[in-house]
């Protein structure tokens, strides 16, 4: 009888602690990454368009973009030029209806923050 009370404390233990919250910091899964966690004003540089394992999704709007982007042909070396590669990019981008990480939109001028 004896037995039977320590194997219900611990399951009865053990219940309570996968019930709590975890309380590690940075344990956010990685589709919780939002505009407000990704710094748009890192992305410029060499990018290439996939259609799997992106470093992030973006959109296309034609308002209210986090980032406005103009593709160039040299010298991505600021904050929204990016320039199309094949290969060796900087960072990886697929682009999505919805659900992105960021919203981008083109320009011909002035890329940056909006």
């Amino acid at each position: 009888m004896n037995n039977r009370i320590v194997y219900l404390l611990m399951l009865v233990g053990i219940s309570l602690v996968l019930s709590q919250p975890s309380q590690i910091a940075g344990d956010e899964p990685a589709s919780a990454i939002t505009a407000a966690n990704v710094d748009v004003l890192k992305i410029y540089g060499k990018i290439q368009i996939v259609t799997s394992f992106p470093d992030y999704k973006v959109q296309v709007v034609n308002s209210f973009p986090d980032l406005k982007v103009q593709v160039v042909n040299s010298f991505p070396d600021k904050p929204g030029k990016w320039k199309m590669v094949n290969s060796f990019p900087d960072y990886k981008i697929q682009l999505v209806n919805s659900f992105p990480d960021f919203k981008i939109k083109y320009v011909n001028s002035f890329p940056g923050k909006p």
